[in-house]
C-alpha cells in the first residue's frame, strides 16, 4: 500500500507561506504566486496538493478564494482544501469549482452532524481535521484548544463515511522537528478511518517511517516547510512513498 505525499500550499493574504505552530504572527513568505507553486509541485510528480486558506481558518469564511481557484486551474491532479469551510454552501461551492476533497476542522467539533451529512452526500470527499495540542483538539485556526481528546474526536466519525482523518501535531507544525510518528500510528490503530499525517516533517526519514505503517492505516503525509527549505526533495519523497 503506497503513501500519498501531499505538498502543502498555505495561503495568507494571497501569498504562499508557512507558519510556526499555527501562529499567524510567525509566518515565512515563500512566494506570491500560488498557481505557479502548484505547477512546480506537479512538475516534480505530485498528483495531490494540500491547500489551506489560513485567513479563512481564523475568519470562518473564505479569504483566499481567488488564489485557491488559480491553484485548481493550474494543478492537473487532486486538490485537497481546508480553512474556514463550515457550511453546506461552502462545501458545495468548492466541489463545484473542482476541489477534490474538503477538510473540515472546527465544524467537525461544533457541528458533527453537519460533517456526517456532507460525508454521506459527497462519498470520499470529506476529510476531518484532528489538530492536536497536548492530545486535545485545537480549533478556530488552532487559536483555541477544546476539552475533547483526539481519539474521542476521531471515533465520533467512524461509520460516517469520511474519507480520512488529517492529524496534525500543532506543536511541531512548521518547525522541522520531525513528524510525531507514534501519535499518528496510535490514532490509526484506534480508528478504522485512514489517517493523513501532518506537522513537523523534516526529511526523507519521516516519509520512510510513515511508509512502514501504511498498511496500518496511514494514508498519506502532508509536507510544507521541508520542501520550501530544501530539507526534503519532493521527487525523492514521491518515489519512496510509491514503493
Amino acid at each position: 500500500m503506497s503513501l500519498i505525499v501531499f505538498p502543502a500550499i498555505d495561503l495568507k493574504d494571497g501569498q504562499v507561506v508557512r507558519l510556526a505552530e499555527g501562529d499567524m504572527d510567525r509566518a515565512t513568505i515563500y512566494g506570491d504566486d500560488p498557481a505557479d507553486q502548484a505547477r512546480l509541485f506537479a512538475e516534480a510528480g505530485a498528483e495531490h496538493v494540500h491547500v489551506v486558506d489560513l485567513d479563512g481558518a481564523f475568519a470562518g469564511e473564505a479569504r483566499n478564494a481567488d488564489a485557491v481557484k488559480s491553484i485548481v486551474t493550474s494543478f492537473p491532479g487532486y486538490v485537497q482544501l481546508g480553512g474556514g469551510i463550515r457550511s453546506r454552501d461552502d462545501v458545495e461551492g468548492w466541489f463545484d469549482r473542482g476541489v477534490a476533497r474538503i477538510v473540515i476542522g472546527t465544524a467537525a467539533l461544533t457541528d458533527p452532524d453537519f460533517v456526517k451529512d456532507m460525508a454521506r452526500e459527497f462519498p470520499g470527499g470529506i476529510v476531518v481535521a484532528v489538530d492536536a495540542k497536548g492530545g486535545f483538539v485545537a480549533t478556530q485556526g488552532w487559536a483555541e484548544t477544546s476539552e475533547v481528546s483526539v481519539i474521542d474526536m476521531a471515533r465520533r466519525f467512524e461509520d460516517a463515511g469520511v474519507a480520512s482523518l488529517l492529524f496534525t501535531d500543532v506543536g511541531r507544525d512548521g518547525l522541522l522537528k520531525g513528524c510525531n510518528i507514534e501519535a499518528t500510528v496510535d490514532l490509526a490503530n484506534a480508528t478504522d478511518i485512514p489517517v493523513i499525517a501532518s506537522g513537523g516533517v523534516k526529511g526523507i526519514a519521516d516519509i520512510h517511517a510513515l511508509n512502514i505503517h501504511a498498511d496500518a492505516g496511514i494514508e498519506g503525509v502532508i509536507t510544507g516547510r521541508a520542501l520550501y527549505d530544501g530539507t526534503l526533495d519532493l521527487a525523492t519523497a514521491l518515489a519512496l512513498a510509491d514503493r
